[in-house]
């Protein structure tokens, strides 16, 4: 059972974070750095996009009862959030996706907010501590592989796009989109359920 919540929580956060998705994004403001700085940034960025979905994760349980919030509002927020995202993946690029890119070498935004640390991971990996939080040890493991596997992903980027091509990669990103839309689906019935019927 541990391994089935394992494996269903890594293919859900890697769906979220979705690291193809962002290779153009990323590739725009890492061209034009040397082949080493660039390594070097990625992992910086994955780091610390690492730590704030942790951080998230953790203190998600305590998050909630701060503010009050119902663990179904959480499921109807996170549903609504992942729906918003994949109906910008499947009809817009990467780049519509995230806003404005602005210059220079990034720094925590936009590479590690919100590219990797984006709102639908941050609400996905809350929503997985506040609803079975007796399974936090496996839920940091999915995550502290999806984080690295999406850097590598990345670390890999240009790589990727020479050998599949730019039309292989948004088709990829718009099939993520359509599975990220059913499990927001998905999410959104189960809170309204767990709300009216507890």
């Amino acid at each position: 059972m541990a391994h089935e919540d394992f494996w269903s929580a890594l293919i859900l956060l890697l769906l979220v974070i979705d690291p193809v998705g962002s290779v153009g994004v990323y590739l725009a403001l890492v061209r034009e750095l040397p082949r080493r700085r660039r390594v070097r940034l990625t992992l910086r960025e994955s780091a610390l996009a690492y730590v704030v979905l942790l951080a998230f994760m953790l203190g998600g349980q305590g998050f909630l009862q701060l503010l009050g919030l119902r663990q179904a509002s959480l499921e109807v927020a996170g549903g609504v959030i992942l729906l918003l995202v994949a109906v910008r993946m499947i009809f817009t690029g990467g780049a519509e996706i995230f806003g404005e890119l602005g210059s220079g070498e990034p720094l925590l935004f936009p590479l590690a907010v919100p590219l990797l640390a984006g709102p639908s991971a941050l609400a996905t990996v809350l929503l997985l501590a506040s609803g079975q939080p007796q399974r936090l040890g496996t839920w940091v493991a999915a995550l502290s592989v999806a984080v690295a596997c999406s850097a590598g992903v990345l670390l890999a980027a240009e790589a990727l796009l020479r050998r599949v091509g730019d039309a292989v990669l948004r088709a990829v990103e718009k099939l993520m989109g359509m599975i990220v839309a059913a499990i927001a689906v998905n999410m959104l019935l189960g809170g309204v359920h767990r709300y009216f019927f507890g």
